[in-house]
């Protein structure tokens, strides 16, 4: 496993360490209901920012999830972000997931898009196109992978931290996205898929599909 990074996401310690000072407050000065319900936020603050290790699959040609979720589509589309026809891949992530995203292939990043929008109910279609997003487009072994962060109906901040020219590898986190999303997957139209739409995937350790030799 290559994991160079603490098993509760950085993205989340100011969130924790406030919702901790609350839950200490509030045993000491709220009645014990509130106490308890901020004690209970406290937990669910700390889970949804958990980022734990995961195995690295080494099949050859394997695209692995870039996120935890469940998938939402699968099927043929014209990938506006790289101008090609492609497959597409919806991983839809609840407020339950763990919200760190990584890369699903080696390769090197061709470049970087970010787009404002709208902030609907990231399992809906249209988020795909009218919601806040970014999309980084990665050369890997002569194949185009496209990888789009999509900000959901709660989600209000998409961090990206890679940049045009980065060279990335499988399993390598990129990315974070607060509070509930999705991230969409185009790849080479003759990919073969290895999930089905309603499958339960993980970042990582999940292989979305495998690319054409």
């Amino acid at each position: 496993m290559d994991y160079p990074h603490p098993i509760l996401a950085k993205e989340g310690w100011p969130f924790i360490a406030i919702a901790f000072f609350v839950a200490v407050f509030a045993s000491f000065f709220l009645p014990a209901v509130l106490a308890l319900l901020c004690w209970l936020a406290l937990a669910f603050v700390v889970q949804f920012f958990r980022d734990p290790p995961r195995a690295v699959p080494s099949e050859a040609g394997a695209v692995l999830s870039p996120a935890d979720g469940r998938i939402v589509k699968i099927e043929k589309v014209r990938d506006p972000y790289a101008d090609r026809d492609a497959l597409l891949i919806s991983v839809f992530m609840n407020v339950f997931n763990v919200h760190s995203n990584r890369s699903s292939v080696d390769g090197t990043v061709q470049k970087v898009q970010y787009f404002p929008g709208k902030f609907v109910n990231a399992d809906l279609d249209k988020a795909s196109t009218e919601n806040e997003r970014n999309a980084i487009v990665i050369s890997a072994g002569g194949h185009t992978i496209t990888l789009v962060q999509v900000a959901g109906l709660v989600a209000r901040r998409i961090l990206c931290y890679v940049k045009t020219g980065d060279v990335l590898t499988r399993g390598q986190r990129y990315g974070f996205i607060r509070f509930g999303s999705r991230v969409d997957v185009y790849l080479p139209p003759e990919a073969t898929p290895r999930v089905a739409a309603g499958d339960t995937v993980s970042a990582t350790s999940t292989v979305l599909a495998i690319l054409p030799g």
